[in-house]
């Protein structure tokens, strides 16, 4: 499967490429990382009954699989937006 954003119809589009794939690495390290720290204090905060940092563990965990998920739709999104950008 070939999804990568099309950028011969920009201009500039080495910068953007740099940007864009600097930004997405960034934000999967840090949304990765999140994800394990969450899921560390979600198991030991359970294991030892206190149910306010699991429940805390367990947003942030949610959030950081979202965050995740974002960023891997952004190279679609960025896609989809310069494929209706040459066409105007």
């Amino acid at each position: 499967m070939d999804i990568f954003p099309d950028f011969g119809a920009v201009g500039g589009q080495a910068e953007l490429r740099a940007i864009v794939g600097a930004l997405l690495t960034i934000v999967l390290i840090l949304a990765v990382l999140m994800l394990v720290i969450c899921a560390a204090v979600w198991a030991i905060s359970s294991a030892n009954g206190n149910i306010t940092s699991a429940v805390r563990a367990r947003t942030g965990f949610l959030v950081s699989v979202g965050t995740a998920a974002l960023a891997g739709l952004g190279v679609t999104w960025v896609n989809f937006l310069l494929g209706v950008g040459a066409s105007i």
